[in-house]
């Protein structure tokens, strides 16, 4: 019984660091930075990143609805060629 109780605390603790190293989500500290570009943003941000929910799309057609993050758009406004709110939309 003791052997028991020890194999599923192992189980739990081996779980708990593992969602810890590896989240499923992308952790604040990937998520608020500068990309290198708009390929590298798009892979975390499929849509691009729009700096607020009002945001209206100047350009061509998009695949994807950007996300609303203005701490991300104000890292990356350099992405945001036709300067529509929309950093790297796709």
């Amino acid at each position: 019984m003791m052997r028991k109780m020890i194999s599923v605390a192992s189980v739990f603790l081996s779980l708990s660091l593992t969602l810890t190293a590896y989240p499923a989500t992308a952790s604040p500290l990937i998520l608020e930075k500068k990309f290198t570009n708009c390929a590298a943003l798009n892979k975390v941000y499929p849509g691009g990143v729009a700096k607020s929910a009002k945001w209206v799309n100047k350009g061509g057609k998009i695949k994807n609805k950007p996300t609303v993050n203005a701490k991300v758009y104000n890292e990356n406004v350099g992405k945001d060629r036709d300067k529509d709110g929309i950093a790297c939309e796709n």
